[in-house]
């Protein structure tokens, strides 16, 4: 036998043994998703598409339609009951539609955040995203450090400091818009109120100016990448390994490498001027910086992990705040007599002051009540997942311990059997004296685990919004879409396009 012969011999036996080793494999994964079905096939739901895929291939074509995946939960809900199962290969996601359940599960710090979220969210495609930060870690000690560390950048006397930044930057706004005005153009609201929430959070919770109404920036493009590739990551797990999807991938993996290079950059320059003696601000950076503790003496991990929250606080510190106020001006145009409601509340208490102060904010309850409305109908964070630690039954339905638990604040806030007439806005929902929702709206989540940020992001909308009502009509362009874009946050489908004009008061 020759030395080619035996060659090629060998590897036909190494390819074979790699076949037969390889279909075994396939037989014994085949097995335990049987396993797992078993384990859940007393939950209602929908029929599976598939037996390996599961219902992904429902949610892609939904997608791909453009169609919002959330609907489909929605429908899912009516049909099915407070309890029902999505499968996605192996992964089981149990939805939970109970007041009671998400009192139990929320407002304990005993259910950890679930491992299938957790991965999807640590990296995208091989490329770190928001790895152990605030929103993501599991471990409570480690998240519990971390809130107790971040908590005084958020405490209610700083809040109050960042009255005049949040006045500042929403002026450069209202600059903006008045020349829209006197132009007689159009008005892309969604993209001018995302380039006034990055300012403010940059300013805010990073130290710099950046001037986003007046400049470009990739940072807008890179959120936006992400966001779209979490939600990719996260419903088909399979994404990155189709050639197609590969240019789009290696987008998401840069984006995500602009904001933590990014991140490292500005740590670093802030810690030399923590360690240099100099006057630094009380802001996030500083937080995240001491959240390390070993400031002289950084591992790599230490590095990774103070890039997580830069990252965290860079996405949620912007983009939720922008799609609530882009919602809320949406809603405002469609509803005229509630405009009128809470432009007269602004006149009545506000005026023609130029500087907004705290105590001023405290006083606007319907325009507090338009965006907890706003939020109702429109939570721009979906929805929150736990692990469940023992079996639970829910409404005669047995969950077994293990499960991934999801909790949709979009689902509850649009059904019947807890709102009355969900899909009408109608802020007096939130009036003072109205009764007050039973755990089943919470747009920032709730519990220990409830949005750290959430005083702030309502600040910054109040003062927006009060300065956008005072001094201008805004009127929707007919013909663009009014409804939901998922880019893993609900934002507005059309951008909220509006003919801007300068609002007449009494005496002008």
């Amino acid at each position: 036998m020759s030395f080619l012969t035996f060659l090629f011999t060998l590897t036909a036996h190494v390819l074979g043994l790699l076949l037969f080793v390889s279909f075994f494999a396939f037989l014994g994964y085949c097995a335990y998703v049987k396993y797992v079905h078993l384990k859940y096939d007393h939950i209602p739901g929908p029929p599976r598409e598939s037996f390996l895929f599961g219902h992904s291939p429902m949610f892609l074509r939904t997608m791909k339609n453009d169609g919002l995946v959330h609907d489909m939960f929605l429908e899912w809900a009516e049909r099915y009951g407070a309890v029902y199962k999505v499968n996605i290969l192996h992964y089981v996601l149990v939805f939970v539609i109970c007041p009671e359940t998400v009192k139990e599960m929320l407002m304990s710090s005993k259910y950890p955040k679930d491992m299938f979220l957790h991965k999807r969210l640590f990296s995208m495609f091989g490329q770190r995203f928001l790895g152990n930060g605030l929103v993501t870690a599991r471990n409570h000690d480690q998240w519990y450090k971390q809130r107790r560390i971040m908590d005084p950048a958020f405490s209610s006397l700083y809040l109050r400091s960042l009255t005049g930044t949040f006045n500042e930057r929403a002026e450069k706004l209202m600059t903006k818009l008045a020349d829209v005005a006197d132009k007689k153009s159009e008005a892309r609201m969604l993209d001018l109120v995302n380039r006034v929430t990055l300012d403010v959070i940059i300013k805010v919770a990073f130290g710099m100016d950046l001037e986003l109404l007046e400049n470009t920036s990739p940072f807008p493009k890179a959120i936006e990448t992400c966001l779209q590739g979490m939600v990719y990551n996260i419903r088909n797990v399979f994404f990155q390994f189709f050639p197609k999807n590969w240019a789009f991938v290696a987008e998401v993996r840069a984006a995500c490498k602009l904001l933590r290079s990014t991140g490292a950059d500005w740590i670093h320059n802030r810690k030399m001027a923590v360690h240099g003696g100099g006057d630094v601000p009380k802001d996030i950076l500083t937080q995240i910086i001491k959240s390390a503790q070993k400031e002289e003496s950084m591992t790599q991990e230490d590095e990774e992990f103070m890039l997580d929250n830069f990252v965290t606080f860079f996405i949620a510190g912007q983009e939720t705040t922008a799609n609530q106020l882009a919602f809320c001006i949406m809603e405002l145009a469609r509803h005229p007599d509630i405009l009128q409601k809470a432009q007269k509340e602004v006149d009545d208490i506000i005026g023609m002051k130029q500087e907004i102060s705290y105590d001023d904010l405290g006083k606007l309850v319907y325009l507090s009540q338009v965006l907890k409305e706003t939020l109702r109908l429109y939570p721009t964070a979906p929805g929150t997942s736990r692990e469940l630690v023992n079996d639970l039954v829910v409404d005669g339905v047995r969950i077994p311990a293990g499960a991934v638990c999801i909790f949709s604040s979009y689902i509850s806030s649009r059904m019947e059997k807890f709102f009355k007439d969900p899909l009408e806005f109608d802020p007096d929902r939130f009036h003072p004296d109205a009764p007050k929702p039973y755990y089943c709206y919470f747009p920032f989540s709730l519990g220990p685990r409830s949005c750290l940020g959430q005083n702030f992001a309502q600040m910054e909308a109040k003062v927006v919004m009060a300065k956008l009502l005072q001094r201008f009509e805004f009127v929707l362009t007919p013909g663009q879409s009014l409804e939901i874009r998922d880019l893993g946050t609900l934002r507005p489908k059309g951008g909220v396009v509006c003919a801007v004009t300068h609002r007449k008061h009494r005496g002008q």
